[in-house]
């Protein structure tokens, strides 16, 4: 069974071909600037890797193309596009309208409704769908929502202290997201420590951030909220934040919420306590400069993580194993150095050599000898989560 796997934006199409026969991946390929003179697109099949430039003006458009470059007839992995079976895409929010799903209007329509919860997201996703849908009807299109996985987390943790009747009517609480990921890091250490009951602390780092706590890879809290905006800060997106705050800023600046809105989900996070950038790296080699704004970034997102690890030991008892994955979690060394410091009161002790000296995209754990906690660099692959999640539903449809 072949799967396409699709990550999308407004102006981007990145996918992944893999073989569900043996999890194996094809092909791996992009398109950036969608809609634009010239799109930047890229494919490799194997060894063999191919670039061009050419006006791509949709997401149809950009599908197309992709199964042209994997019908290849020199260097390609298909002999027809017939051969995909589906194609899955990691989707964020559709509210109640959770878990794995084939996409039809009532997904479609629920995942616009809520826009306003995820604007980075939703909005690319649902219009994209719609022209892959109208395009190419005879694949079918799979969303494994990112909130599927959080639906264990026990209901004292999910829900906000607010009117009973806001989360029953209208579904105000703490949804959780980047399930993918979290999903295959608490499979993927598990077989790494060849434990299927352990309590892992999953920190995905990227250029958005959660923290997730697991029982036997089972999910029972995730710093993200009712929206992606929330729980630690991102690169440009604010983080916990008390709403209160909203009113004095109205009154000072004289913006509506809305303006307001999308400066908390377009120019906050790191990128706003910065002034720079919303990239660790670009802050990392500015504070060595001696940017004290972008020390403060830093050390503000540093701190936010260690307040989510400090909360999920207690819900956890302890933890049998801290992960860092995504970006920023996998090579990072001070924001790995910086979240295990001074935690050797909860038996985690990270040793600042082997932090120093991990393999780009490999699987290390970091911890001293005398730790009571393993503390893990495992790279993440959302991807094949997404594809075997899409497998499984094409399989009982």
């Amino acid at each position: 069974m072949f799967i396409l796997v699709a990550n999308l934006g407004s102006t981007s199409f990145k996918y992944r071909l893999f073989d569900l026969s043996d999890e194996r991946q094809l092909a791996r390929g992009g398109i950036d600037r969608i809609g634009q003179p010239q799109s930047q697109c890229f494919v490799e099949i194997g060894t063999h890797r191919e670039e061009d430039t050419r006006g791509v003006p949709d997401h149809a458009a950009a599908v197309r193309l992709c199964l042209e470059q994997l019908m290849h007839p020199q260097w390609g992995c298909l002999k027809s596009a017939d051969e995909v079976e589906a194609i899955g895409f990691k989707a964020v929010f559709a509210g109640k309208l959770s878990g794995i799903r084939i996409v039809d209007e009532e997904l479609l329509t629920m995942m616009e409704s809520l826009s306003d919860i995820a604007p980075a997201h939703n909005p690319p996703y649902a219009k994209a769908m719609r022209q892959l849908r109208s395009a190419f009807p005879q694949i079918p299109l799979v969303a494994a929502l990112e909130t599927a996985f959080h639906e264990t987390i026990p209901p004292e943790i999910r829900a906000y202290a607010i009117p009973f009747e806001w989360q029953e009517e209208h579904g105000i609480k703490r949804w959780g997201f980047h399930g993918a990921s979290h999903r295959f890091i608490g499979q993927r250490i598990g077989e790494l420590l060849g434990r299927q009951d352990l309590r892992v602390i999953s920190c995905h780092l990227g250029g958005s951030n959660s923290l997730c706590a697991m029982k036997g890879g089972v999910s029972q809290a995730n710093s993200l909220g009712m929206s992606p905006q929330t729980g630690l800060c991102h690169n440009n997106r604010v983080g916990d934040f008390d709403p209160f705050a909203l009113p004095v800023i109205m009154r000072a600046t004289g913006k509506t919420l809305a303006q307001i809105l999308e400066d908390l989900s377009n120019k906050s996070g790191l990128l706003g306590m910065s002034g720079l950038s919303g990239d660790v790296r670009d802050l990392e080699n500015a504070a060595a400069s001696g940017n004290a704004r972008a020390d403060l970034a830093l050390k503000v997102f540093v701190q936010s993580i260690r307040q989510y690890l400090g909360a999920y030991l207690t819900v956890l008892g302890g933890a049998d194993a801290i992960v860092f994955t995504g970006g920023i979690g996998e090579n990072s060394v001070r924001i790995r150095n910086d979240v295990c410091a001074g935690m050797e009161w909860a038996g985690i002790e990270l040793d600042t050599e082997k932090n120093k000296t991990v393999p780009r995209g490999s699987e290390m754990n970091l911890a001293a000898s005398t730790s009571r906690t393993q503390i893990w660099v495992v790279p993440t692959n959302e991807e094949i989560v997404v594809a075997r999640q899409t497998a499984a539903v094409i399989k009982t449809k």
